[in-house]
């Protein structure tokens, strides 16, 4: 409860000087009567109106207390913050060809990636974002959602071998295109993490950067080997790791560069995972979320009920004090 005119309220300090007062009347007494004995009268039973004596003045202080809380304005206030998202909506293009299994990144490259993808994924409260990955072929992991647990248990079970081998970047980022396709949202965003060149697939990467552009979907490209050769761990028939070779770094960047041109994304070269890192918390700056807050303040009047109580007392008083106390002229 808040008042409007709280100064007011410090009428109420009239109150108790009345109630004072009137006691203070109350006990010099009347006007008098002359007997020759108060005998019969300390005998006689109390009526109704001997208990009723100090109601009116009772209904009196009532309604004066009520009149004044009235005036001061009470309402009752509801605070309200409202908050209004304007998300964007994202999927994750992730390469699980056997080339990212190099160990120039800790512990592997696509493990780097995971762990990255994941605390960017954390990131993003109110987005919508999906999951795709290719190799030799590509396919949808999880379509957009805002399930973020969901979407990081996903990405922590991503693992190479699960495809053809390959590395078909025209079949990703068309899948990718797909998922947007029929989205609704203002901002529509593809992150395309590989390490190689387009090898594999039935699309030209250039030619789903041009649908991109036309769906008004930007893409952003991450590059990921450092320069000249990378540790690569060899096999045996048992998937047991026998050996490792320098296996070249082979990354197409004019392509990469070119499809982050057309959409107007941008690319990005990541050569360990603290620079991989660093990529994805600049994208996560240039990509933020529209949120905007409003406090709203409902307030509704209750002075009405203090006034109607207090006319409803004054009646009152009226009823005891002129009919049931009707004093004798």
């Amino acid at each position: 409860m808040e008042f409007a005119n709280p100064k007011i309220l410090w009428l109420l300090v009239v109150v108790p000087l009345w109630i004072a007062y009137y006691v203070w009347r109350s006990m010099q007494g009347g006007a008098s009567i002359v007997i020759s004995s108060a005998d019969s009268l300390r005998q006689a039973p109390h009526t109704v109106r001997y208990y009723l004596r100090h109601l009116p003045a009772i209904l009196r202080v009532a309604t004066l207390t009520l009149i004044i809380i009235a005036s001061a304005r009470p309402q009752s206030v509801e605070h309200e913050t409202k908050t209004e998202t304007d998300g964007i909506d994202i999927v994750l293009a992730v390469d699980i060809s056997g080339s990212m299994l190099a160990r120039d990144f800790q512990p592997d490259r696509l493990t780097a990636a995971k762990e990255v993808a994941s605390q960017f994924v954390a990131n993003r409260q109110g987005d919508r974002i999906g999951l795709v990955v290719f190799a030799g072929e590509a396919f949808t992991q999880t379509p957009l959602t805002t399930d973020q647990s969901s979407l990081q248990t996903l990405l922590g079970r991503l693992r190479s071998g699960v495809v053809e081998d390959g590395t078909a970047i025209g079949n990703g980022l068309a899948t990718a295109v797909n998922r947007l396709r029929e989205s609704d949202s203002k901002s529509k965003v593809i992150i395309l993490l590989t390490d190689g060149v387009n090898n594999r697939g039935q699309i030209a990467p250039l030619t789903v950067a041009d649908i991109a552009k036309e769906q008004n979907i930007k893409v952003y490209t991450i590059g990921v080997g450092r320069n000249g050769t990378a540790p690569y761990p060899v096999f045996d028939e048992r998937g047991r790791e026998v050996y490792t070779v320098d296996m070249k770094v082979e990354i197409d960047e004019k392509m990469l560069r070119e499809i982050a041109e057309k959409t107007g994304g941008e690319y990005f070269r990541a050569t360990d995972k603290l620079s991989l890192e660093r990529i994805y918390e600049q994208i996560d700056k240039m990509e933020k979320s529209k949120v905007e807050k409003f406090d709203i303040t409902h307030v509704h009047e209750e002075y009405l009920l203090y006034v109607l109580v207090a006319i409803a007392l004054l009646v009152l008083e009226f009823l005891v004090k002129y009919i049931v106390l009707k004093r004798i002229p």
